[in-house]
C-alpha cells in the first residue's frame, strides 16, 4: 500500500518556513540550526528547535521537541494524521520517535550524509516491516535548509580558527 502527500506545494513550503523559523532560534543560541513542527489538520501543534548544546542532552532535537509538545496539547501519544516537517534529515532516535508516534508523513529540507535515517543511510521511515510507516518527502526548501547549516559550521570554524590564532600570540607574547 503506497502511501501519498495530503499537502498542496503551498502548504509544504509554509510549514517548512515555520521549522525554518524554529532553526533560526537554535542558531540565535549557537545551536546547530535544526528546526521542526507538527501539523495537525492544517495547524501547527508542536514547535522545536535544535538545544543540545544549551541542555547538555544528547535527546534535545528539534523533532524530539516538537513531538513532545504535540503529544502535550493532544493529551496523546498517538500523532496520528500528522506531519512532521524538519530542516534537516531525522537521525535513528528522531525517525524511531516519529514512528512510536505514529506521524503519518515527515517532510525535510536537507540531506544529513552522515547520520540520517530517512534515506541518506537507511530508510527508517519507509520501512514496512515496522507496524507503523511514513510517507516521506525530502528536499523541500532543501537549498534554504542547507544554507543554513553550511553558513553556522563556516561560521564555526572561522572563529576558532580565530580563537585558536589569538591564543598562539597570547603565547608568543608570554
Amino acid at each position: 500500500m503506497e502511501k501519498v502527500s495530503t499537502l498542496t506545494i503551498e502548504e509544504k513550503e509554509f510549514f517548512m518556513k515555520e521549522a525554518i523559523k524554529e532553526a533560526k532560534k537554535a542558531e540565535a543560541m549557537a545551536e546547530v540550526p535544526i528546526g521542526a513542527v507538527v501539523v495537525l489538520d492544517g495547524k501547527i501543534i508542536g514547535r522545536g528547535h535544535n538545544l543540545r548544546e544549551t541542555t547538555q542532552n544528547a535527546t534535545a532535537h528539534a523533532e524530539m521537541a516538537a513531538i513532545q509538545m504535540a503529544c502535550d496539547q493532544l493529551d496523546n501519544f498517538r500523532l496520528e494524521d500528522a506531519q512532521l516537517f524538519v530542516t534537516l534529515e531525522p537521525c535513528p532516535m528522531c525517525s524511531g520517535a516519529i514512528l512510536l508516534s505514529r506521524i503519518d508523513e515527515v517532510y525535510f529540507g536537507a540531506y544529513d550524509p552522515k547520520g540520517g535515517t530517512a534515506g541518506s543511510l537507511l530508510n527508517l521511515l519507509e520501512d514496512q516491516r515496522f507496524n507503523h510507516w511514513c510517507y516521506l518527502e525530502s528536499r523541500v526548501l532543501e537549498e534554504e535548509c542547507s544554507d543554513l547549516l553550511k553558513t553556522f559550521f563556516r561560521n564555526l570554524r572561522q572563529r576558532k580558527k580565530e580563537e585558536k590564532q589569538k591564543a598562539k600570540e597570547n603565547n608568543e607574547k608570554d
